[in-house]
């Protein structure tokens, strides 16, 4: 079972890494929390791993941290909560906003994830409670993404737009949030530029 793994960055999408190590290249699935803090392309990562072995397929799903990894395993175990969702729900919650969100019950900011729904937020809060307060998460501050050689203004938007359409969002309703925005800022990054994007469309459910 891979629970770590480390080499340089062969590919970085929104949601989607390959990583290079020793000559072989390693599909990694991603929350976008963990693309915020993955270094451009050929610099080293270290990155937590779940490995899901199904009948069909052995995917590997990658963190930045310790605490999206045990968010992860914990959102697994709630009925009809894949992986694919699991990894959409880290996408807008960070491990501590979901256990403020599951301690407070507050099913509808767990609802207003992409593809959740009300019946599956409301397990999360049900099945988790209990469980939730065993997690030590450390709070620690996400870095923003600053624009580099991988991502000019324009190279900025377009991974925003991947971003978004990545976490359940139709191109068209994307795009528009996106550039309901304006020009993107590049002291604040991309990550604030998605999630003042989430904020436009959260706000238009």
């Amino acid at each position: 079972m891979i629970a770590s793994l480390s080499g340089r960055v062969k590919v970085r999408e929104a949601g989607r890494l390959v990583v290079d190590t020793g000559g072989v290249g390693y599909e990694v699935f991603i929350p976008l929390a963990t693309y915020y803090r993955i270094p451009a392309i050929g610099t080293a990562v270290d990155l937590e791993i779940r490995q899901v072995v199904r009948e069909d397929s052995i995917t590997l799903y990658g963190f930045a941290t310790a605490p999206e990894k045990q968010a992860f395993d914990l959102l697994l175990g709630v009925q009809h909560v894949g992986p694919k969702l699991a990894l959409a729900i880290l996408s807008v919650l960070s491990p501590e906003d979901l256990v403020d969100a599951i301690t407070q019950e507050d099913v509808d900011r767990i609802d207003a994830v992409p593809g959740v729904g009300p019946k599956v937020a409301e397990r999360c809060v049900r099945e988790l409670r209990d469980k939730i307060s065993a997690l030590n998460l450390a709070v620690t501050e996400r870095p923003n993404i600053a624009v580099n050689g991988h991502a000019g203004a324009n190279a900025m938007l377009d991974d925003a737009l991947s971003a978004l359409v990545n976490l359940g969002y139709k191109p068209v309703e994307a795009k528009r949030a996106v550039d309901s925005i304006g020009a993107p800022d590049a002291q604040e990054g991309l990550e604030a530029l998605i999630r003042k994007s989430l904020a436009v469309l959260l706000g238009e459910k």
